[in-house]
């Protein structure tokens, strides 16, 4: 890995940015005839080790597990894995939360995720903790929304925080792939500039795929001199920068944040399989169940 040093387990910035980039994998060589396997498992968790960790706001990580070097995560787009702490006493449960891999799925020799450390969040204090060589147990992978290239002329997405993970799955995606002509629009909230997850990532590609892809930043507590949209999404926001709801089934609207955001914008899930029912701004501006998925 080129770009940074590791102190006591830590990247320096940078180092793991890089490395996950949706099309320089050195791994997509068709040279190579290597047969590809896949590190997941969909039926029982499986350990996997920390080899790096890159601290990438005050609070959030980047975390690179290890596969063989000729191994992808198998991980689909759109999908997330469970991460899963051993109960440590008996008639104790084990503690289970779901996450999202950022890495490309065709990317070989590792799968990382973005954490964000959360005060009550005993899994993602459990993650934050981890230092290089730890082990974490993760099945999957689990899939939420199968995407198929063209499918859709636009899709919109609004997210808050570290609800941009499954947004970046489908946008790599994308943009991989010259043959798919679906249009991205992202409406992306955060508190802070500070707390914009992978904004230089985002802007890069935004400057490599203007056709494919605009961003559209929101800050509720924006600096000086900041040009971007302030405050909370708003039913303006979603008509200016959002597919039209006319467009009907050639659109879809994907949802994800936390659930102060997405009762907001979308309504809540009423539970990890069903969606519950449409309501706030997607369901006043007419948009249907049948286009908005919630993450």
């Amino acid at each position: 890995m080129s770009g940074g040093l590791i102190f006591a387990g830590v990247v320096t910035a940078g180092a793991l940015i890089g490395g996950y980039l949706y099309s320089r994998e050195k791994s997509d060589s068709a040279s190579d005839s290597t047969p590809v396997t896949t590190a997941l498992n969909p039926n029982e968790f499986v350990p996997f080790k920390v080899s790096e960790i890159e601290r990438i706001s005050p609070n959030t990580s980047i975390i690179r597990f290890n596969l063989q070097e000729n191994q992808v995560s198998g991980i689909n787009v759109a999908s997330c894995v469970l991460t899963m702490i051993p109960p440590t006493k008996e008639g104790e449960e084990p503690i289970i939360r779901p996450y999202t891999p950022i890495t490309d799925e065709h990317t070989k020799g590792h799968m990382d995720f973005i954490i964000k450390e959360y005060q009550q969040g005993v899994m993602s204090k459990h993650i934050c903790n981890l230092k290089v060589g730890d082990d974490l147990l993760i099945k999957g992978p689990l899939r939420k929304y199968k995407y198929e290239p063209s499918a859709k002329k636009e899709i919109g997405m609004i997210a808050g925080g570290t609800g941009i993970t499954p947004m970046l799955q489908v946008i790599h995606k994308v943009v991989r792939n010259p043959e798919d002509t679906t249009k991205l629009k992202l409406l992306f909230a955060n508190v802070t500039e500070e707390d914009i997850l992978l904004k230089e990532h985002l802007d890069m590609i935004v400057k490599e795929h203007p056709d494919k892809l605009e961003i559209h930043y929101v800050l509720d507590k924006p600096p000086k001199g900041w040009t971007g949209e302030t405050g909370y999404i708003s039913e303006d926001m979603v008509k200016k920068y959002m597919p039209n709801p006319e467009l009907g089934d050639d659109c879809v609207m994907f949802v994800c944040g936390p659930p102060g955001l997405m009762k907001v914008v979308s309504g809540g899930k009423k539970s990890k399989t069903d969606q519950g029912p449409l309501s706030g701004i997607l369901k006043q501006l007419g948009y249907t169940e049948s286009n908005v998925f919630k993450f």
